[in-house]
């Protein structure tokens, strides 16, 4: 074959390698693989030397298509009632098993499919030339449609027609049989075991449910919808280390509640609110942030009302957090992986957005955080400032402006403390 790839870099832009590591489950994979920003990134190749995408890549590349060319254009809920990205990805496991270079040959139509998405230079010319998908050129080179980049989008503007084929909104079920078979055999039986493959194979793919937009929990409002989380995991002891179950277990305040409400060892069940939500009791909260911070930060003497109460403000103690911030803490993914790999803290392993809905997870990492915080930028910093830059990021804070975050800070604050405090006489240090 005369194309061939070994780096990330051979296949796709300088932008798309700054997008790809700007994802932060890539950046995550590629780090712990051993890839640096300062030279070219490896693919990974199949035990015969093909490239492929992980799942992992393979979603990311979906997402920069997907919001770079179709953001405007697909609804994909009401479209197709399912993620759209997930359609995509399901589709590229099928007709390639992910593989960059895979090629077939149809001798009944005497037609050659490239890439991730199988598309023929046939198909892509006519995307080109009769829909105005105009932002790759094919007609000189088809091989282009081996990088994954140019084969995604010319695979999701092709599903893009076919969900409206013949103006009819189509459904899902349609238009995967459709880009298997042809629109004429959507409904022909040759065409069902592709749809019940597609359908385990969208339902395996990895959960991304986490936030790229650097460290930074932006400017989301404090209070919202609880975040969504797994209902089938109702008890500490699923979402906390036995180390850490042990060290609840032998605080008093902690012993005394859980006694009363007839808890037991090894299955320690949350609190629910009326809507079946998992929370945590002030009580289960003040222990938590006790524990992480005498075996962590003892040394940073940051004090655990402080970290109560905006544990108060961001999540209401939601074991899952409430959108769009996530876990106890409200921490976005990003932000705690950059936590993890910049600040170094990595006493809980880290792997997931998943991580970040286990209590005892999500109160180190803030607290990490708001240890940094206290010092940016080599100064101490008041708590005013703490505050907002956690909500808001440093960069965002207006010291001259209290503002209704200060005051709700303050209303949580007292909860933990037992007094109502006046502006700026509380401490983190």
């Amino acid at each position: 074959m005369a194309v061939s790839f070994k780096y990330w870099d051979d296949c796709v832009e300088h932008e798309d390698m700054e997008a790809m590591w700007m994802d932060a489950g890539v950046s995550t994979e590629w780090l712990e693989a051993g890839e640096t920003r300062e030279n070219k990134v490896h693919l990974s190749r199949d035990p015969d030397g093909q490239p492929y995408l992980t799942q992992t890549e393979m979603k990311a590349v979906v997402k920069i298509v997907v919001k770079r060319h179709f953001d405007s254009h697909i609804d994909p809920v009401r479209l197709f009632d399912q993620n759209y990205e997930d359609m995509i990805s399901a589709i590229a496991e099928l007709e390639s098993d992910r593989q960059i270079l895979a090629t077939q040959y149809d001798r009944k139509t005497k037609e050659t499919f490239l890439g991730l998405m199988q598309i023929s230079p046939k198909t892509a010319l006519w995307l080109v030339s009769e829909l105005g998908y105009l932002s790759h050129e094919v007609d000189t080179n088809p091989e282009v449609l081996y990088r994954p980049l140019i084969s995604i989008y010319f695979g999701a503007a092709y599903l893009k027609w076919l969900s409206n084929f013949q103006e009819s909104e189509r459904s899902e079920e349609f238009i995967v049989r459709a880009y298997k078979g042809g629109t004429k055999k959507a409904t022909h039986k040759s065409t069902l075991p592709y749809w019940k493959r597609y359908v385990s194979v969208k339902e395996s793919l990895p959960s991304r449910k986490f936030q790229d937009d650097g460290p930074s929990l932006g400017n989301a409002s404090a209070f919202g919808a609880p975040a969504t989380q797994n209902t089938e995991v109702d008890y500490w002891d699923a979402r906390t280390s036995p180390e850490d179950m042990e060290q609840m277990w032998n605080h008093p305040e902690v012993v005394k509640e859980w006694t009363k409400s007839g808890e037991k060892r090894g299955k320690v069940r949350f609190s629910h609110d009326a809507k079946n939500k998992a929370y945590l009791s002030q009580v289960e909260l003040k222990a938590v942030v006790e524990i992480i911070l005498s075996k962590y930060f003892s040394t940073k003497a940051v004090k655990p009302t402080f970290v109560c109460a905006l544990a108060e403000m961001v999540s209401m103690r939601f074991v899952s957090g409430i959108e769009p911030r996530i876990g106890i803490m409200g921490l976005d993914y990003s932000l705690a992986y950059w936590i993890y790999m910049e600040l170094g803290y990595r006493a809980y392993r880290f792997d997931s957005v998943e991580d970040l809905m286990k209590p005892f997870v999500s109160v180190y990492f803030a607290a990490a955080y708001l240890a940094w915080l206290s010092e940016y930028e080599g100064r101490e910093r008041t708590p005013q400032f703490v505050v907002q830059a956690y909500l808001s990021g440093p960069k965002n804070v207006n010291l001259q402006q209290t503002g209704p975050s200060w005051l709700k800070f303050e209303q949580a604050l007292s909860s933990y403390e037992g007094a109502k405090r006046s502006n700026g006489s509380c401490t983190i240090l």
